[in-house]
């Protein structure tokens, strides 16, 4: 069994959590999440933890031990506090900005860029070269700002695109004549 999968998750008193039989609902300040539980794998309430336990040894059962119980902690997480990606836009007359439900993004190219922000995600703009994109779902915040650093990924030379805020570029010297 995994050594990740051992370790309790502590619930806070804020989150509520429901186990119907393979299904796992965790509701809190910011939401309420539900997660089907593979079925090598079971999941109960000891106190104030949830503990993961594999109810086949088989390989693949312990592998998906580990991966559960982070699932799980990244939903008591994502309901309690919430998850959040800072990106920021190197480059002139490089900017973003809300209007309405689409990001408008000028990055370079001969056209704007509008991003349909999705439902589940919020995004904001304290800068004009400030994103940032908050949510319940680690795993949709994140793609979420890896779309839109997928339109203009920064490049070596001079640093220029969208870049995660603790990102570092490694810089590379021009051609020499």
């Amino acid at each position: 069994m995994s050594r990740i999968a051992n370790a309790p998750i502590a619930i806070p008193e804020a989150v509520d959590v429901k186990i119907d039989g393979r299904k796992v609902t965790v509701k809190g300040k910011k939401g309420t999440m539900d997660w089907e539980v593979h079925e090598d794998i079971g999941v109960t309430m000891d106190g104030g933890t949830l503990v993961v336990k594999v109810l086949n040894e088989t390989k693949s059962a312990g592998a998906l031990s580990g991966t559960s119980r982070a699932l799980l902690k990244n939903m008591v997480v994502g309901v309690s506090e919430g998850f959040e990606r800072r990106l920021e836009i190197v480059g002139v007359g490089y900017r973003a900005q809300i209007s309405g439900k689409k990001l408008n993004l000028s990055l370079g190219h001969s056209h704007p860029i509008d991003f349909d922000i999705p439902d589940d995600v919020t995004i904001e703009t304290p800068s004009q070269t400030g994103i940032v994109v908050k949510g319940i779902n680690k795993q949709r915040v994140g793609q979420v700002a890896a779309d839109i650093r997928a339109y203009r990924k920064p490049e070596p030379y001079k640093g220029k695109g969208v870049k995660y805020s603790d990102e570092h570029i490694v810089r590379k010297e021009a051609k020499k004549s």
